[in-house]
């Protein structure tokens, strides 16, 4: 039988009681064991301080460059991190757009916004409002419930649904140690789709069922941790239909949301940013030199951030 937006929740039990305790263990034993991740958390505990008293970054010169992050309470101490070091290597102003994931609390708001006073902060509420008026459930089911239950497609969601124009969204796992020329020359001048390169392809789909419904193959290798996109491109009931067909066909997955905008930017002309220079899963020496412009701390790398990279890069 089909599967249905209300069918989905008995894939969340399966999650919660089997796939949930496989992926800790699994994560555990990845992250060196109990020592280690404590070793880890004591790194990051001390990075969240070190967020709220962050010295003010250069007030730059130029046009403010925009940044759209998807953010909340887990998250918003690597989000001034990533700006941080954003704003200080491209010497321009930040003019962030964050959007709250329901969590953000005045703690929270208050150490991004004396950092970047220029930062616009959109509620959930306001976001629910505009899914309300432009992607119904009653016409939208798919998406949704995905955008209810798996937050990661609220990335590709939130910043373009009922605007247009070109929009960078970030990841806030993100630390720069250089400055990004590419990334500032697509804000500048954005004309077509920008991604970053994978460490290896995740899309969790078939692939013969993405090129089909995209109409052209899809590339390997596309990362979403930096995504440039049109707004006024996106094709939101293709977006629902591809949703149904993947999810009807193969089942939901965690990678959804980087399979749709590999879909998206399939056969497109893009801006594809240097996997040398924009690293996404860090891995020694590389890890411990930060050479590179920017890392992308997924998966297991995140020790090399929290115990350290955040400190060189206050340093660098």
């Amino acid at each position: 039988m089909p599967l249905n937006p209300r069918t989905l929740g008995l894939g969340r039990l399966v999650y919660q009681v089997y796939h949930r305790p496989i992926g800790w263990f699994s994560r555990m034993r990845a992250e060196g064991g109990p020592l280690e991740q404590y070793r880890t958390a004591s790194g990051r505990r001390a990075m969240t301080a070190a967020a709220r008293t962050l010295p003010l970054p250069p007030t730059g010169t130029g046009a403010p460059l925009a940044l759209h992050l998807l953010t909340g309470r887990r998250f918003w101490d690597q989000t001034a991190f990533c700006l941080w070091t954003l704003a200080r290597h491209t010497g321009r102003p930040l003019a962030p757009v964050i959007y709250d994931d329901g969590s953000l609390a005045a703690e929270h708001r208050e150490p991004l916004a004396r950092l970047f006073p220029s930062t616009r902060f959109v509620a959930r509420a306001e976001t629910v409002a505009r899914l309300d008026q432009h992607l119904p459930a009653g016409k939208f089911p798919f998406l949704r419930e995905r955008w209810l239950n798996y937050p990661n497609l609220r990335k590709l969601i939130d910043p373009h649904v009922g605007t247009g124009g070109w929009k960078l969204v970030i990841d806030s796992d993100l630390l720069f140690f250089r400055r990004p020329d590419a990334v500032v020359d697509w804000l500048d001048r954005p004309v077509r789709p920008l991604h970053a390169v994978d460490c290896e392809t995740s899309y969790g789909y078939s692939r013969p069922l993405m090129d089909e419904l995209a109409g052209a193959p899809v590339a390997d290798l596309v990362n979403v941790g930096l995504t440039g996109l049109d707004g006024a491109a996106l094709d939101w009931e293709r977006l629902e239909s591809w949703c149904r067909v993947l999810i009807t066909r193969e089942r939901t997955n965690y990678y959804l949301e980087q399979a749709l905008i590999a879909m998206l930017v399939a056969g497109r002309d893009c801006t594809i940013l240097p996997a040398s220079d924009y690293v996404t899963l860090p891995v020694e020496p590389e890890a411990a030199a930060c050479r590179a412009v920017m890392h992308h701390y997924v998966a297991g790398s995140k020790r090399w951030y929290f115990r350290s990279n955040w400190r060189r890069a206050l340093a660098t």
